[in-house]
């Protein structure tokens, strides 16, 4: 049978304020006798007679006598008696008086241990959810968990219109690329994304994200986690609008964040993970190289991670080893990250072998220690590793690299999976070609508009149609929906203008430090400005060529 503790604890309420009032404890002023009445309900009356009192407090509760429980009959139809017991009140406790409270005592520890049966308390499950706030799962329809997932549906980097519900990409100048807009799994013409803002696919600055990624109307989704929940949004969207469903799109979004939230703050996440590592976290054969070169060079190496000290642990097991730790000067576990870059006050706490919480003040970052919290200005402090002296690596552009090259002038590299992919693409022949006339063409539409001819105009738009016909192909080539991550098109993707500002260096992942010398150094190439490309023939395409009117067409640009 379940129990239910409230229902007790009501119950247990009600037994008590229906029984006799205990008996004042404080001498009324000048009054020597204290009186104390029941009232029953029913109408009888109770009346209680201790034969023998108990000896007090410290004895054992079965001492006590229980209660005379005779009652004394009354008129049929009489209401209820009201009776009274008088008792003499001296400077120590009447013996009848103790023995009541103790009468008292014995019945409602009685009721509390009926109450409460035995192994009540294991009926309590861990897993289970406690709300706050009333949130009915139930709301959303089945029918969601029948569409399969699609995992290259979406890519990093996309804007979400929170008000809207649409996903879209847009470039470093805030304009949406044309065609990259969804409500749902499906694209909206470009007319009607002309229409819903104002006639323009400018996106103003304060609508959108802003520092970190989050606006007040505009999201954007950064990281690797963010590509299933921007997959879920569409399927969310697509749902309700293919069954005629009204629905808020704020509300959506709102619900579905705080679903993706709670995967990562209840610790699911962690537990799937730990659950099936083969399946979820590769082999690190190159990662150990890449910690083992570094080491062997004199590099001191520190981890800083939001994740939990055992997720870590048993991940890191499985990629590099049991003695992992080894490699770290400081390992920094549960950070807060990106608080934990700007927040002044939070401390270290220093975790035991077992993991659990020490309490000592920490007054230096010790190696083979592990450590929880804190804030990058104690680890200033307490290492004195400063500026472009450390190279620090992440992930995610606003939680890992934003504050530490902007703040503390630190030397970062961001980790871009995605690159490989994006190399593989620019480096076929299909793309080389498509690219390369793809420029020639553009130069061409540009000379032939000094022609104002009706039969030269007619040549342009056919011009025009291919030219658009190449730049969809090329960017089906990366992603069919919304194309490569770092260009929208001719010009740079919001992502890439991010990476750009936040990073020194991107990669694949960081086994591609095994390339190089770890006394390299990296020198970013010169790249023309608008105003520079007809010095640049490489860039140029019409003159590697060797496209006739070259002459001609150099005041152009």
């Amino acid at each position: 049978m379940a129990f239910n503790a409230a229902a007790a604890a009501g119950a247990l309420g009600r037994a008590l304020r229906s029984g006799a009032a205990a008996p004042p404890l404080l001498r009324p002023p000048k009054v020597n006798p204290l009186s104390a009445s029941c009232r029953l309900s029913g109408g009888n009356q109770q009346q209680r007679e201790v034969a023998k009192s108990c000896d007090g407090p410290g004895e054992a509760a079965n001492r006590c006598p229980p209660a005379d429980k005779k009652r004394t009959k009354e008129a049929p139809g009489a209401p209820g008696v009201r009776g009274e017991r008088r008792r003499s009140f001296t400077s120590a406790v009447p013996a009848d008086t103790k023995s009541y409270m103790w009468a008292r005592y014995n019945d409602t520890k009685r009721l509390v241990h009926e109450l409460i049966p035995p192994g009540a308390c294991n009926l309590l499950n861990p897993s289970t959810i406690y709300a706050n706030n009333e949130v009915c799962l139930a709301e959303y329809p089945e029918g969601i968990r029948k569409y399969d997932y699609i995992p290259n549906f979406t890519v990093r980097g996309l804007h979400y219109d929170i008000q809207k519900g649409l996903l879209m990409k847009i470039d470093a100048f805030h304009y949406i690329q044309s065609g990259t807009v969804y409500r749902g799994l499906k694209p909206l013409p470009d007319e009607e994304v002309l229409q819903l803002y104002g006639g323009t696919f400018h996106i103003p600055l304060q609508q959108d994200s802003g520092f970190y990624g989050k606006g007040p109307k505009v999201k954007q989704f950064m990281d690797i986690f963010s590509i299933p929940e921007m997959t879920l949004l569409a399927v969310a969207n697509d749902y309700f609008i293919t069954n005629d469903i009204e629905y808020d799109p704020v509300h959506l979004f709102k619900d579905v964040s705080e679903a993706i939230g709670m995967v990562h703050l209840k610790g699911y996440m962690y537990k799937w993970i730990m659950e099936d590592l083969d399946k979820f976290i590769q082999r690190g054969e190159e990662t150990y190289a890449v910690l083992q070169r570094l080491v062997s060079h004199g590099k001191k190496l520190f981890l800083i991670t939001n994740s939990p000290f055992g997720f870590v642990d048993k991940g890191m097991t499985h990629m590099v080893g049991k003695n992992w730790r080894d490699f770290f000067d400081v390992i920094i576990v549960h950070a807060d990250k990106p608080h934990f870059f700007t927040d002044c006050v939070k401390p270290f706490r220093q975790l035991d072998s077992n993991g659990d919480l020490r309490w000592e003040k920490i007054s230096s970052l010790d190696k083979g220690h592990i450590y929880k919290q804190g804030n990058l200005f104690d680890f200033l402090r307490l290492t004195g590793w400063r500026g472009a002296k450390v190279l620090y690596f992440g992930d995610h552009l606003y939680s890992d690299l934003a504050d530490l090259m902007l703040r503390h002038g630190w030397r970062t590299a961001a980790i871009v999976p995605e690159l490989e992919q994006e190399t593989n693409v620019v480096s076929t022949h299909r793309y080389s070609v498509n690219l390369t006339w793809l420029q020639a063409l553009t130069g061409l539409m540009e000379r032939l508009q000094r022609f104002q001819d009706s039969e030269s105009k007619m040549i342009f738009l056919e011009w025009q149609k291919e030219r658009e016909e190449l730049r969809v192909m090329m960017k089906n080539l990366f992603n069919p929906q919304f194309g490569s991550i770092f260009r929208t098109c001719h010009n740079p993707t919001y992502f890439s203008r991010r990476l750009c500002r936040f990073s020194d260096i991107y990669m694949t992942s960081v086994s591609c430090l095994l390339n190089y010398d770890p006394s390299y150094t990296f020198y970013p190439r010169r790249t023309p400005l608008q105003h520079e490309a007809p010095l640049w023939m490489d860039q140029l395409c019409t003159g590697c060529l060797k496209i006739p009117h070259l002459e001609e067409m150099s005041h152009i640009r």
